[in-house]
């Protein structure tokens, strides 16, 4: 039986590759520059950059690992990486200041839902299935992308939200879907993860003992995966069949 269907959020719940996370670095800096300035601390844009580029640094290090940090360690990794010694400096205000700021831009201008996963996911929670989020962060944390989800609508369905920057692991690490089904309840054999990455996703579920659903709108899907649709609109159809095999 499927008690319980976990979700990724880039490439299936939305599209905008984490990478573009990125394309927020001037608006990132800008107000940081602003935020210190009025804190009294003089800080030029070549040294925040330099100091963005540092964190980036220990972030893909970090990630390498399969494992995450929380915002916050992003700022802090960042002002030290502009000047030694700098977010000491910083107040605490100062610095949930900062984090903020760190975490809006991609609030601005949010990235595109899957049409049909409004529709596709209320039929399953209507079902009585347990929906969660299961989903790696990059430099945008897990407390934006909640707002994300409640600006398309998506978010009610959602039992739980499992962020990598919160639980410190990140796919495809079997950790962060045990971490999820841990606090749903639920077995891995009672669940199934639907997402779009073939290694991420695919195997990182299968490793974890879930069944998988991948995502995958044209080519590129794994042979590892128990079925393939090309939208969240046919979800509700492709657990169905699952349902019916088992």
């Amino acid at each position: 039986m499927i008690r319980a269907v976990t979700v990724d959020f880039w490439g299936t719940l939305v599209f905008e590759g984490p990478a573009a996370d990125d394309r927020y670095r001037q608006r990132r800096l800008a107000d940081f520059q602003a935020i210190l300035a009025e804190a009294g601390l003089s800080v030029s844009p070549r040294d925040l950059l330099r100091g963005y580029e540092a964190s980036g640094r220990e972030l893909g290090w970090v990630w390498a690992q399969n494992r995450d940090v929380p915002v916050a360690r992003h700022v802090t990794s960042l002002l030290e990486g502009a000047e030694a010694g700098l977010s000491a400096r910083v107040a605490p205000g100062t610095l949930e200041a900062l984090i903020e700021a760190y975490a809006r831009p991609a609030l601005l201008a949010p990235p595109r839902a899957d049409e049909g996963a409004v529709e596709g996911l209320g039929q399953l929670a209507a079902r009585g299935l347990l929906l969660a989020v299961v989903s790696n962060t990059m430099r945008t944390p897990g407390v934006a992308l909640r707002k994300i989800l409640a600006g398309h609508g998506l978010l009610a369905p959602f039992t739980h939200l499992t962020f990598s920057d919160e639980v410190g692991v990140r796919k495809p690490a079997a950790e962060i879907f045990r971490i999820t089904l841990e606090r749903l309840g639920v077995a891995p054999a009672e669940a199934v993860h639907v997402g779009d990455d073939p290694v991420l996703d695919v195997q990182g579920a299968r490793n974890a003992g879930l069944r998988v659903i991948q995502v995958v709108a044209a080519g590129g899907a794994s042979a590892e995966a128990d079925l393939v649709i090309g939208g969240l609109a046919e979800l509700p159809e492709a657990l169905a069949r699952l349902g019916d095999a088992a």
